[in-house]
């Protein structure tokens, strides 16, 4: 064999050595995560995931290290972050959302990546949730349903409401749109679509919902939306719109209702299948995850003050009052 075919074959074996076998030569394994917002991730999300490594053995400054990665220039500056993670030698990119574990995908095809995905299947990911396939598993968050369902929540908490707007993040793709269209007509309701691509969209889109005389807001589901929390919280405010949220950490800030799964939870769960993959498992055999809890917020300071009262219906159900 001659020797640059010898070099090209040894380089291939290495990156198909399982990953346990690269971090114990190196005494410590490295961790990617691919953020879409503009800021560091907010509490619980960085908490939760370090914890869970912590309680599986892997020990941040320790036998850990984790290399975070945000877009402060836009999603456009995704790709570049991807190739930074991938220059740094990380075993493993955890990337958020439906855009950014795609990014994490295309970079490349031999770093597992370990998603928390608002449609994981929808957005193309995985082939299914039994057998991803390919170098990416994780979890999905069922954003397309539980953007449906919260509609019906909605419509119990406004009274009479016949016309919702929804803030929508395209780059989640369209299954939270269609589907919650479908759920609106089962409802009677009109269904106004807003689209925010940038901070700056944000007053637009409440001015377009006030011409239109929404009577609530829908807050789909994405990393960039929720990361604009606190400047939603306080428009929604402004204009006197009553909304929901997927977390219930929004309405623990201000917001008027949640709907969804623990935020502290998905993290945990994410940060227990990196760890899995650390220890050689594959991502194409590790089935996709789901939320097996749902939480329901409500702030009761924030339904007086919009002049609505909370439905014993929900009272009854909710997980958490903010008196």
């Amino acid at each position: 064999m001659k020797r640059r075919d010898f070099i090209t074959l040894l380089g291939g074996a290495a990156a198909l050595w399982p990953i346990a076998a690269r971090t114990q030569q190196r005494d410590i394994a490295k961790i990617g995560v691919l953020w879409p917002g503009a800021t560091p991730p907010g509490p619980p999300r960085m908490e939760s995931l370090t914890r869970a490594l912590r309680q599986l053995g892997f020990i941040e400054g320790h036998n850990v290290a984790i290399e975070l990665r945000y877009a402060p220039g836009g999603l456009q500056q995704l790709p570049e972050l991807a190739a930074e993670l991938i220059g740094v030698k990380v075993d493993v990119i955890t990337a958020f959302g439906d855009l950014a574990p795609k990014i994490a995908q295309q970079s490349t095809g031999t770093i597992p990546v370990v998603a928390i995905s608002d449609d994981i299947v929808g957005a193309g990911l995985v082939n299914s949730l039994s057998r991803p396939g390919g170098n990416t598993t994780g979890l999905t968050i069922m954003a397309p349903e539980l953007s449906a369902k919260r509609l019906e929540v909605l419509q119990e908490m406004v009274p009479g409401m016949s016309r919702v707007a929804a803030l929508w993040d395209p780059t989640t793709g369209a299954s939270q749109v269609s589907m919650t269209e479908r759920a609106a007509r089962t409802l009677n309701l009109e269904l106004q679509i807003l689209e925010v691509r940038r901070r700056d969209d944000l007053g637009n889109a409440f001015r377009d919902a006030q011409a239109a005389r929404a009577q609530a807001l829908n807050v789909f589901s994405s990393p960039f939306l929720a990361s604009l929390f606190r400047e939603i919280i306080a428009l929604a405010v402004e204009y006197r719109l009553p909304a929901i949220y997927q977390w219930r950490e929004h309405v623990d800030a201000g917001g008027l209702i949640s709907y969804g799964p623990s935020l502290a939870a998905m993290f945990r769960q994410a940060g227990t299948i990196v760890v899995k993959v650390l220890k050689g498992a594959k991502p194409a055999d590790l089935p996709v995850e789901q939320p097996t809890k749902f939480e329901l917020a409500v702030n009761a300071r924030t339904a007086k003050a919009l002049g609505l009262a909370i439905p014993p219906s929900l009272l009854v159900r909710a997980d958490e009052l903010i008196e």
